[in-house]
């Protein structure tokens, strides 16, 4: 399949990140290229962009857009060959581990997180990401993540329950799980249309004409849950500190509250010089700040863009340089 996705927000993390020649840089979701091409150009052959992506299609898409074959050089106008670019797959939050591997330990000028799905994620009709289609139920952005049927047909209901209310924020997690019990007790949930309707037979008859579709909360829960999303962005953002240089730039997009939270606490935690409870009469953990905050309030798509791209309309972007 042919991969599609377009980046949000690019005129703004290149801003914030400031590209210059020669220096280095990490995107930690490659998805479609669009924030490894443009900084890669901007940093030209003297600079370097190591980009991650745990999605061996990503990787295969931007092998082809940045060195494409010859036979298809004459008719992909938008093809071009970079050869400071460096691909690899796997999960960020291995992220030292990477860049020890493939940069050599190098401090870094900047680093970018979009953490959203791709168009192409959410057409492949190999995988489930999306309630639209009927595919089978597998939300895994690479290998070695939990399998989405086995949340849904082997974890328990005060697990199925926990995560559809915390990490989809959904007011009928209760009796969704519920009727999810009681479908897989005659039959396994396989694929995205079971779901979908084993949802709909759960919710009240109103919920099934509100503005957003009523099985969006629950997709985001499993998908999160299937890939440990929050765990993993916890995991990765002290990493992300620790590699950057100084003066050097973190900008972070993310589409949902519970991710926004985790990038908002930990830029915050990190532009402080103590972080102690604050009836501690004197200072203990002797933290000293990392960061100084970029953005004082969140950064959003601009109504232009939302137009072009409504995948667009959710995106938070926070940006922080480092001490």
């Amino acid at each position: 399949m042919k991969y599609k996705h377009v980046p949000v927000m690019p005129r703004e993390v290149l801003e914030y990140l400031n590209p210059q020649v020669g220096q280095y840089f990490i995107d930690c979701t490659l998805g479609g290229a669009g924030y490894t091409i443009a900084i890669a150009k901007m940093v030209r052959n003297n600079g370097k962009v190591l980009a991650i992506d745990a999605d061996k299609l990503a990787i295969q898409n931007a092998e082809f857009l940045i060195s494409p074959p010859a036979k298809a050089r004459h008719w992909r106008a938008g093809n071009f060959q970079l050869s400071n670019t460096i691909l690899v797959q796997d999960n960020y939050k291995n992220l030292s581990k990477i860049v020890k591997e493939h940069f050599n330990n190098k401090k870094v000028n900047g680093i970018v997180f979009d953490l959203g799905l791709s168009t192409a994620q959410l057409e492949d009709r190999n995988r489930g990401f999306s309630f639209q289609k009927d595919t089978p139920l597998d939300m895994a952005f690479g290998q070695n993540e939990n399998k989405t049927t086995d949340i849904v047909n082997k974890w328990s209901q005060a697990e199925l329950e926990k995560i559809i209310k915390e990490y989809g924020e959904e007011r009928y997690a209760r009796k969704i799980t519920q009727e999810i019990i009681k479908y897989r007790k005659n039959k396994q949930i396989k694929t995205t249309k079971q779901l979908v309707e084993i949802i709909k037979s759960a919710v009240p008859h109103k919920y099934l004409f509100s503005k957003i579709h009523p099985a969006t909360r629950t997709f985001q829960a499993l998908r999160i849950a299937t890939n440990n999303e929050l765990e993993n962005l916890h995991i990765t953002l002290p990493q992300a500190v620790d590699l950057l240089s100084k003066k050097g730039r973190l900008v972070v997009i993310s589409y949902h509250s519970l991710e926004d939270r985790i990038v908002k606490k930990f830029i915050k935690q990190e532009a402080k010089d103590c972080i102690c409870p604050k009836d501690y009469p004197a200072c203990r953990c002797q933290h000293q700040a990392r960061l100084k905050i970029l953005t004082k309030k969140i950064i959003r798509p601009t109504e232009e863009e939302v137009l072009n791209n409504p995948k667009a309309r959710s995106a938070k972007l926070r940006a922080a340089e480092k001490i």
